[in-house]
């Protein structure tokens, strides 16, 4: 499974780059209005860090609107993925954008028929919201779940990008169903390192490498 990092920030970007383990980033306006910068500059200044697919997200609500948004975005960069909204104007704009040859990532989806017609309409990826689907006393990883189920049994070549992921059980269980990315804040990512026994046995190590006598023994 592919590791995106779901941020704006090029230096939470940097940190999650220098340890060999993105593949790609998403942003949204939300991420890219923390960061203070536009998101020519954003996506610019991510491109040259990481060399993977980069989603940016358009505003627009009408076909026209995110269209027009959609292919300045794809202007900036060639890893440039348009993140499209999951209503009907989206999808219209997302066929268009597949025949131009613009990669699309469809977002905001909550359900297993919403994702099914995103891929009929030609998506690149579709991103299910995980833990907001939680907190509305959903299963967000039974959504993968059976989204995963459905485009395999179709043959869709859409992939299922899991987003809103919360933490790390949500991470393990999107890539046991085949989910083909996940994408995580810097915090999340951190966690996934942690375990108490890594911990532990460095400490141990640590300390019984002091126990090793130094220099040589003479005869």
């Amino acid at each position: 499974m592919k590791i995106f990092i779901d941020s704006g920030d090029l230096a939470e970007i940097k940190e999650a780059q220098s340890m060999g383990l993105i593949d790609g980033v998403t942003t949204n306006p939300s991420l890219l209005a923390k960061a203070g910068k536009s998101t020519r500059d954003a996506i610019t200044e991510i491109a040259e860090v990481v060399d993977g697919p980069i989603s940016a997200e358009v505003i627009g609500v009408k076909a026209d609107e995110i269209l027009r948004e959609g292919r300045e975005l794809a202007a900036i960069h060639k890893n440039v993925v348009v993140k499209v909204p999951l209503i009907e104007e989206g999808l219209k704009a997302v066929r268009v954008f597949t025949n131009e040859g613009i990669r699309t990532n469809v977002t905001l989806c909550f359900s297993p028929s919403q994702a099914l017609l995103a891929a009929k309409a030609g998506a690149s990826y579709i991103s299910p919201f995980v833990g907001r689907v939680d907190d509305i006393s959903g299963d967000g990883i039974e959504l993968v779940g059976q989204i995963v189920q459905i485009y395999r049994t179709y043959g869709f070549e859409t992939q299922v990008l899991a987003a809103s992921i919360r933490h790390p059980l949500h991470f393990v269980q999107a890539a046991m169903l085949g989910a083909h990315v996940s994408t995580l804040p810097l915090k999340v990512i951190k966690q996934l390192l942690k375990h108490p026994l890594t911990e532990s046995g460095l400490e141990q190590f640590l300390a019984d490498a002091k126990k090793i006598p130094t220099g040589s023994a003479r005869s």
